[in-house]
């Protein structure tokens, strides 16, 4: 049975107490319609969203997925352990801080040419997974001093609002198997393994995509 998490919204979080939640992520089984299983807010560190916006320049982030509106119960936290370098390490805790989960990003060119994500549970191997393909990497640098022209197209409503963007697709591997992947249409994680909890895809489903650069508009980058 594979469990779909997916984040929905336009990034119009509000972070003072009390506010609404447009960036959700919802969960489906696939045995009843998609339903909403946290609500997802930056957790801001001392000097608010200005240090926020500073630390996340060199790969840090930090979010709550919260119960429901409430803020009354946390599903999971995902906190920064170091971002230096190039690479960047991140862990799940659950509602109590135990570890669920350990995400490790490594920038493209910091240990290959694309940038490399890696998924650690406890007791269990390593799932590995780069982002796109290189052949749709191949054909994008190809056709990149169009670049320009395609924001254009996009910034007047040529390219039906959506900013143009390299491959995200990412499939990680273990042992010959692929247990989750990620897919850029509706920012949704696959979880294929039974045993992986989907909290894991509910921070993994709101973390990727908060890593979509320049040319994207990433959740978590409101200042205010």
């Amino acid at each position: 049975m594979t469990q779909t998490l997916s984040l929905q919204g336009t990034g119009r979080l509000r972070n003072a107490p009390g506010g609404g939640f447009d960036c959700r992520i919802t969960y489906s089984d696939g045995r009843g319609p998609s339903r909403t299983v946290a609500c997802v807010e930056r957790e801001l560190p001392p000097g608010g969203i200005p240090a926020y916006l500073a630390a996340r320049e060199s790969g840090a982030r930090s979010f709550v997925l919260w119960e429901d509106e409430r803020r009354q119960a946390r599903v999971a936290t995902l906190v920064t352990v170091s971002a230096n370098g190039g690479r960047a390490q991140f862990q799940v805790l659950d509602a109590q801080g135990a570890p669920l989960a350990t995400f490790t990003r490594d920038k493209a060119f910091s240990r290959g040419a694309r940038s490399r994500w890696t998924v650690s549970t406890a007791g269990l191997p390593e799932a590995v997974g780069h982002k796109g393909r290189l052949f749709w990497w191949g054909l994008w640098w190809f056709f990149s001093p169009l670049l320009p022209l395609m924001l254009v197209a996009a910034l007047f409503g040529g390219g039906g609002g959506d900013y143009p963007r390299g491959p995200r697709r990412i499939k990680w591997r273990s042992g010959g198997e692929v247990p989750l992947e990620f897919k850029s249409s509706g920012n949704t994680v696959h979880l294929h393994a039974s045993h992986l909890d989907w909290r894991v895809g509910a921070a993994l489903a709101a973390l990727v995509p908060s890593f979509d650069g320049w040319i994207g508009d990433p959740w978590d980058t409101r200042r205010d």
